[in-house]
Parts: C-alpha cells; structure tokens; sequence
C-alpha cells in the first residue's frame, strides 16, 4: 500500500466524521486481529472478492457525475486519474497522472498563476516519481 493511498482512505475516513482518531486506534486494533485471522484468507478463492468489488466500483463511480465533464481543464486530469488507476494497478499512478496532467493543462492555457504552490510541489514529485525507473533503466541500475 503506498503513502498516497493511505493518505487518501485516511481523507475519506475524514471525510465521514472520524475527525478524533478514535478510528485510527480502532481500525488498527482490528488489523491486528486480522493478522491472526489471515490464514483463513487462503481458504477463500479470489473469485469471491469480485462481486464486493464489482458494488465498491459501482459506488465509486456513482461520484463521476459530479465531475464537470465540460470543463476539460478537470475533465481531462480525472478522466486520466479514473482510467490509469485500474489499467496500471497502482493508485499512486492515476493520482499522479491527474496531478501532472492538471498543471501542465494550466500551464499551456496561461492560468499557471491560478495554480497552488502545494499543486507545483507535488506535480513536481510526482514527475520525479514517474521519472526514477527511466532514468534508472538508462543508467544501467537495478
């Protein structure tokens, strides 16, 4: 799991009035537990997940709506965010794409200035994440 998803379900969790960190310690308790209980997860085949998650994609979609699909300023960053998260397997490489490709749409249609500092330092990681393997690959190193 990476930083950015668990940055993100923490947000969530937020989000649905778990402000004190009672859930925090709560949800940790019960990770605990789970360790415990996870030699039971080999029983269960992995065709079982699919219709929990075939309900958590419809949730999550049900949100698309709010989405201004006419401004392609944030159409084109979600759209791009929505598709790389299942087409790469990594959550990290959606939100980064859609963080990226915000600031560069900016950047192109003059509004560079409309752009948070928060919003150029972390397109900037991001670029920097996206960069590490290329630049690895071409250096020769694993």
């Amino acid at each position: 799991m990476s930083s950015n998803t668990a940055y993100i379900e923490s947000a969530a969790g937020v989000g649905e009035g778990a402000r004190t960190g009672l859930a925090s310690v709560v949800t940790g308790l019960l990770f605990l537990v789970a360790t415990f209980l996870s030699p039971l997860v080999s029983v269960v085949p992995y065709e079982a997940a699919t219709p929990a998650l075939v309900v958590v994609g419809f949730l999550m979609m049900q949100q698309v709506r709010g989405i201004a699909w006419d401004d392609l300023e944030i159409a084109i960053p979600a759209f791009l965010t929505i598709v790389l998260m299942p087409f790469t397997y990594s959550i990290t490489a959606g939100i980064g794409a859609g963080f990226v490709v915000f600031v560069l749409l900016k950047i192109v249609l003059g509004k560079a200035a409309a752009v948070h500092p928060l919003m150029w330092a972390i397109s900037a990681m991001f670029v920097l994440y996206f960069a590490i393997d290329p630049i690895k690959g071409l250096l020769g190193v694993h």
